[in-house]
Formats: C-alpha cells, sequence, structure tokens
C-alpha cells in the first residue's frame, strides 16, 4: 500500500463518529460529576479537531480511577450521566485481573450493545429461526445476557444452558439440532473432553457455529483445528470480543486471521503499556477503547488491559477497518519476561494446543531475586511431556519444565480459566 493510500486510511479512521459524539460529550460534561471531577479536560471538547485531539488533551480511564470511585461513593461510584432511577441493567465483571466491579446500564445504551450483537450475528451467519445454545449459568455475566436477548430479539430460537451438566449440555446440542453454540474457548475445550470421556461422538450435529469469548484463545489455530477435528467441521470457530466496561467489540474477521472492530461504535487506539505513546502497526501494544454510543455509566480513553498487534486498511467496499490481528494475544498484567523473552498466554496455550495428548495445564511463573523462571503442570504421559518441551524450547527458545500430572489432576472452569500464576520464592 502506497504512503498516500495509508495517509487516506488513518484520516478517515480519525473522522469516523466525531461529529455524533460530541454530542454525547456535552451530555457527559454537562450531567456527570464524575467525569467532570477525574477529566476536567473535557470542557474544552468544542475547541477540539477530531479524534487527534481528543486523543491529545483527555487522559486515560483505568479501572484503578473507576475502582476508586466506588469505594469513595458506595455501592456503584459516581460515574452516571443520568439520574439511578432512569438505570435497569445490572452486570459485574469477571475479576480477571483483579476486584470484580458492578456495572449499571440504561436501556437505550443496552440496546445499543444489543445493535452490536446484531451486526456481530449478522457477520456469523445468524438469522432469524436459528436455534442457539447459550452455555453459560445465569448470573451477572453481561455477554451471556447481551447475546442472549440479542438473539431474541433476532428471531432465534434460544436455548439456555445454565445448571446444566456438560453432558446434559453435549446431548442438548446433538439432540436438538443446535446449529449456534455460544461460550469460552475454555469451555468449549471442556465440552470436547467430556464427550471424549463418555465416548460420545460429536460429528453427527448441526452446528455452523461455535462463537466463542471471555478470553483468548478463540483465533489460536491450534484450538481453531482442535475443534474443527472434533465436531467433523471446518472452520467451525467464530471469535468475538467485549468487555463488560465497553460491551461487545469486535467480531472475527473474513480472512479468520483474528477480529475486525466495530468502527461505527468504538473509537480504537493502541498504546505501549509504559509510556503510553502510540504504537504502530504490527507492534504489540494495550488497546484504548471508547464507545460511541455508551453514555449512560461512559467510559473515555479506557485502557482495556489488553494486547494486541493491529493492522488497519480497508474492506471491499472502501470502508476503513481495524483489524486484531490473531486476536487478543494476552492481558498486559499476565505478559512476563523470562530471561529477555516476552510471553504472552496465547502463544504458550497455541503451542500446548498443538500437542496432541495433553488434557488441562498450568503454567507457575516463579521470581527470585529479581529472576524469573517458568514451568508447566500437564496432564499428560512422560512422552508427550517431552514433546511439549522441545516445542516450547523450539518457539521461545527457553528451557521450560514440564511437570506430568494424572488426567483430571488439575481443575476445570465452566466460564474463564486461569491458568499462569506468580510465585514469589525470596
Amino acid at each position: 500500500m502506497d504512503p498516500k493510500s495509508t495517509e487516506m486510511i488513518n484520516s478517515s479512521a480519525s473522522l469516523t463518529g466525531w461529529s455524533d459524539y460530541q454530542l454525547n460529550l456535552n451530555q457527559i460534561w454537562e450531567n456527570n460529576s464524575f467525569q467532570r471531577k477525574y477529566f476536567p479536560e473535557l470542557k474544552n471538547w468544542r475547541s477540539w479537531n477530531g479524534w487527534d485531539d481528543f486523543s491529545k488533551y483527555v487522559p486515560l480511564t483505568t479501572k484503578q480511577v473507576l475502582d476508586e470511585d466506588r469505594q469513595a461513593n458506595p455501592p456503584y461510584g459516581s460515574n452516571f450521566t443520568y439520574s439511578l432511577d432512569q438505570y435497569s441493567r445490572y452486570s459485574r465483571t469477571s475479576g480477571t485481573s483483579g476486584k470484580s466491579m458492578t456495572w449499571l446500564d440504561t436501556q437505550k445504551d443496552w440496546e445499543w450493545m444489543l445493535d452490536n450483537w446484531g451486526n456481530i450475528m449478522e457477520k456469523a451467519g445468524i438469522k432469524a429461526g436459528s436455534s442457539c445454545f447459550f452455555a453459560f449459568s445465569f448470573g451477572p455475566f453481561l455477554g451471556f445476557w447481551t447475546a442472549y436477548e440479542a438473539a431474541v430479539r433476532k428471531g432465534c430460537l434460544c436455548i439456555p444452558g445454565g445448571g446444566e451438566s456438560s453432558k446434559s449440555r453435549i446431548r442438548t446440542i446433538l439432540d436438538d439440532k443446535v446449529e449456534y453454540l455460544f461460550c469460552t474457548p475454555t469451555y468449549a475445550l471442556r465440552l470436547v473432553e467430556t464427550a471424549r470421556e463418555n465416548k460420545i461422538s460429536l460429528h453427527k450435529n448441526s452446528l455452523k457455529k461455535i462463537i466463542v469469548a471471555g478470553e483468548s484463545g478463540g483465533s489460536s489455530p491450534a484450538i481453531r483445528q482442535m475443534m474443527d477435528q472434533a465436531w467433523g467441521k471446518e472452520s467451525i470457530f467464530f471469535d468475538h470480543y467485549g468487555m463488560t466496561e465497553v460491551g461487545p467489540v469486535a467480531y472475527e474477521n473474513p480472512q479468520q486471521s483474528g477480529l475486525r472492530l466495530l468502527r461505527n461504535s468504538f473509537y480504537a487506539e493502541v498504546i505501549h503499556c509504559q509510556n503510553l505513546s502510540p504504537v504502530e502497526d504490527g507492534e504489540v501494544g494495550e488497546l484504548v477503547l471508547t464507545p460511541l454510543q455508551r453514555i449512560g455509566s461512559p467510559v473515555i480513553r479506557y485502557r482495556t488491559g489488553d494486547l494486541v498487534r493491529v493492522k488497519r486498511g480497508t474492506d471491499s467496499a472502501g470502508a476503513p477497518t481495524f483489524d486484531i490481528i490473531g486476536g487478543v494475544l494476552g492481558r498486559a498484567d499476565d505478559m512476563v519476561v523470562v530471561r529477555g523473552v516476552n510471553l504472552y498466554p496465547s502463544a504458550v496455550d497455541n503451542i500446548v494446543r498443538s500437542i496432541c495428548g495433553i488434557g488441562e495445564y498450568e503454567v507457575s511463573i516463579s521470581e527470585s531475586r529479581g529472576m524469573k523462571e517458568i514451568g508447566i503442570k500437564a496432564e499428560c504421559n512422560q512422552s508427550v511431556g517431552l514433546q511439549l518441551e522441545e516445542a516450547l524450547h523450539d518457539a521461545f527458545s527457553l528451557r521450560i519444565s514440564v511437570e506430568c500430572l494424572a488426567n483430571q489432576s488439575l481443575p476445570r472452569a465452566e466460564m474463564k480459566s486461569k491458568r499462569w500464576t506468580l510465585q514469589n520464592k525470596n
């Protein structure tokens, strides 16, 4: 792509949604005491020249700032653009990177998230009348409720799987000829494992897609290949990305090489984790998001904590695109440097899943006198363990020990997994 074309893409990207968002900034500044207190720069929004000035003058929002506000103003904080009687939806974050956080939404903001889910479902091929199975327990998980209600609104047959065992869920998927399964990548692996343990063949199924989200792994080539083989379908995984604080964000891109941002719904940036400066396309950085229409409890330039590698371009219609290549790499606070090598959970997971004969696994990072070491516990035999050690060494030029455990020795997760632990040895 020549420099002139790149300049046009970046220019059009910087202008997307700016005029509409200015109207929302006005409401936020006039009515939201939290935003006025923590981000007084917002008062100058009328003089800004598009997103470039927005990124220049508005500080980043962090989870720590939001948590401090909630502690100072219990139970929900003060980040509200409207009076509390306008809020009818309650969600709670999973607490992946710390303390769980509650989130309240107005019905208008909720409908905006359902619209985003509608776009994602359209990309996945879901139509009115499609049968959708939701392998989640009913709880305050925003992703479940928004996906479920968006599918209901679309006219799908929606089958809740809350409270069922994994074996029972498999029987429902097969017997009821489910076409679309919603779950996390970890739970998709658990279903395959359960089917194998109970000698249930998955090949006679009606599934068209397994729509996954909630953690990295949905774009992992090794996991995708494993799922294709288990269900006897080609490209059965459909990756999706979102979070409680911002809502549904991205869907699997047409090349099946990562995720594509919902450009009409978000302004996105990628920054260096330490010095917070913008990073170039292709470099790893932290994703920063500004939802354009969710203003009841708004986040502005929100540091997601997710590490991504981005490629900007245009789609077949000439519209600007923002693609997350390879999906989310992992959490910024999960990335570790071991003897000078940056290790991302998704990269290690891809190696582990590429080797047959491994059940669940855990990664332990030990630190002593400022030096980090890494080890893996895996459910496998000694031969497979040696194969994994060799594969890890080939990939990262590190000697990573593998402790082999008996099958079912490690815990299973229905939602997100937490496979990495840090141990201090002083």
